[in-house]
């Protein structure tokens, strides 16, 4: 079997659960989530892909990971094997993902192998593309209020926009790690957008609307998404789904909800900058076609 460690927001759980899944279709095995980092975990929503989307959830027991692990399944010992001066004293089966850009080594793991890591780009699961988006359909239904904002977006030349902030700035390791999109990005993707789409009606999406609201100053047509909070975050990611266009944050989340949409047509407009440390390569993180400013 292929077992996934799952940790992080939904759009992390969902690049993690997309590059298990694609190995376990490519390879006719068993996929398992290893969930069991979430039981003390006290960003985000916890582990939400079963209860947002339509993907087959098995989640693995100890047992499992032991069998493939053996002593070095203990949390504590896995944690510092995931340090790249042990990577040496690893089982075979212990894949730990060894930069950010894309690595062909994946499809060459051993059939029972325990998958660590973040997997951030389409390339992980670009043979299972069709299985993945069948994976991630939303399975819940719209509330009142989504129902009334899907006919909106379907009535004009919709572009999400997403501002993410929230842990960002609030939590100074994240914010150390990734930094913030600066107004002057919003304002050249706008204007990018702008000269490409024709009569564009934004979609403003964040996670924390107020700043949004006081500092984007859209001079184009726009509707300010301020209702899907807490358990119901997911629903931004749906409406940004349905969106024609995107702007998209420096963020796993926004990044899937660009992916999700439909049209072929679509233009995604994404933060050249990803992460503060600009020595890391994001080349794969992007999808053809994406425009970076």
């Amino acid at each position: 079997m292929i077992i996934a460690n799952l940790v992080g927001g939904l759009g992390n759980q969902m690049f993690q659960y997309a590059a298990g899944r694609a190995l376990s279709v490519t390879r006719g095995q068993a996929l398992r989530l290893d969930v069991s980092e979430f039981a003390n975990y006290g960003l985000h929503q916890g582990f939400e892909l079963d209860r947002v989307f339509s993907c087959p959830v098995s989640i693995a027991t100890g047992a499992e990971v032991h069998s493939i692990l053996g002593w070095q399944s203990a949390a504590k010992i896995r944690s510092i094997l995931t340090r790249a001066g042990f990577a040496g004293l690893r089982r075979a089966e212990f894949i730990v993902e060894p930069h950010f850009h894309y690595w062909p080594g994946i499809r060459a793991v051993p059939r029972n192998s325990y998958l660590i890591g973040y997997w951030q780009s389409e390339k992980y699961f670009s043979e299972a593309v069709s299985v993945i988006r069948e994976d991630f359909t939303f399975k819940l239904a719209l509330s009142k209020r989504n129902a009334e904002l899907v006919a909106q977006i379907d009535a004009v030349n919709a572009v999400s926009l997403h501002v993410r902030r929230g842990d960002y700035v609030q939590n100074s390791k994240t914010n150390l790690t990734h930094g913030l999109c600066s107004l002057d990005y919003y304002h050249a993707a706008i204007k990018y957008v702008a000269t490409h789409v024709d009569r564009p009606h934004f979609f403003i999406f964040s996670d924390d609307i107020a700043w949004a609201k006081k500092n984007l100053n859209v001079e184009f047509p726009s509707h300010y998404v301020d209702h899907n909070q807490g358990a119901d975050s997911f629903n931004d990611m749906r409406l940004m789904s349905l969106c024609k266009h995107h702007v998209i944050a420096n963020s796993s989340f926004s990044w899937w909800g660009a992916w999700l949409g439909c049209n072929p047509e679509k233009l995604v407009v994404a933060p050249r900058c990803w992460f503060r440390n600009k020595s890391l390569d994001t080349r794969d993180l992007y999808c053809y076609g994406w425009i970076q400013l």
